[in-house]
């Protein structure tokens, strides 16, 4: 096992930890650990490409995703007092099923010719797709608003760590693009989960009944 599949290996529990966590900090806590088995990934590459444009980028990724994001997430954590996660559509051994199937999906020869595009890394490919699977499945399966952010960041940390392995190369602005955007979202995203918290005392979207009116 290579130095960059273990990387992947964790990232991928990192995304099934998501289900697992009871506390928000710890959830903030693995979102930075994830993003920051990313930036490793980057740099990695960096050094066997020399790339300056991708040392850039893997330098943004550390300070918007392992830095900043998980501090306006803490910081939401304590403004609103939000100690435990709320409860999800399924229960844990429910949920536990549904991520086994979807890793067993992202790994059936259903899906071959997407995780074949480089031979030599169908394995990786495939545990990337895992995460991208499992990560949606925590933005449906989760009733609280904080934890549905989350998934997304994952969702994206997911996308970029399948990028990585499919070989599929970005332009230095689109990456900046991307990484410039998800921090105007957080930003947008913390306003946004102040006011819901505001005006309905909860960020659990199922109790938001009055969204129907």
């Amino acid at each position: 096992m290579t130095f960059v599949e273990s990387l992947l290996i964790l990232f991928f529990i990192s995304t099934i930890f998501f289900h697992l966590a009871k506390k928000n900090i710890g959830v903030a806590y693995a979102y930075s650990f994830q993003s920051l088995l990313i930036v490793i990934l980057l740099f990695n590459s960096f050094l066997e490409t020399k790339s300056i444009s991708l040392f850039f980028v893997a330098f943004l990724v550390f300070v918007i995703k392992v830095i900043i994001t998980p501090i306006f997430i803490v910081k939401l954590i304590k403004k609103h007092q939000l100690k435990f996660l709320v409860s999800t559509y399924t229960s844990m051994p429910v949920t536990l099923v549904v991520v086994t199937i979807l890793a067993i999906i992202a790994n059936s020869s259903f899906l071959v010719p997407l995780t074949s595009i480089i031979p030599s890394n169908q394995q990786s490919l495939s545990l990337a797709l895992s995460s991208l699977f499992i990560s949606l499945f925590l933005i449906i399966n989760r009733k609280g608003a904080l934890s549905q952010i989350i998934g997304v960041l994952s969702l994206e940390n997911s996308i970029v760590a399948f990028a990585f392995f499919a070989g599929l190369e970005q332009t230095l602005a689109l990456q900046i693009g991307i990484i410039f955007d998800i921090f105007v979202w957080m930003i947008i995203a913390t306003f946004f989960i102040s006011m819901i918290y505001k005006h309905f005392g909860t960020l659990n979207v199922s109790e938001m009944q009055h969204l129907k009116d």
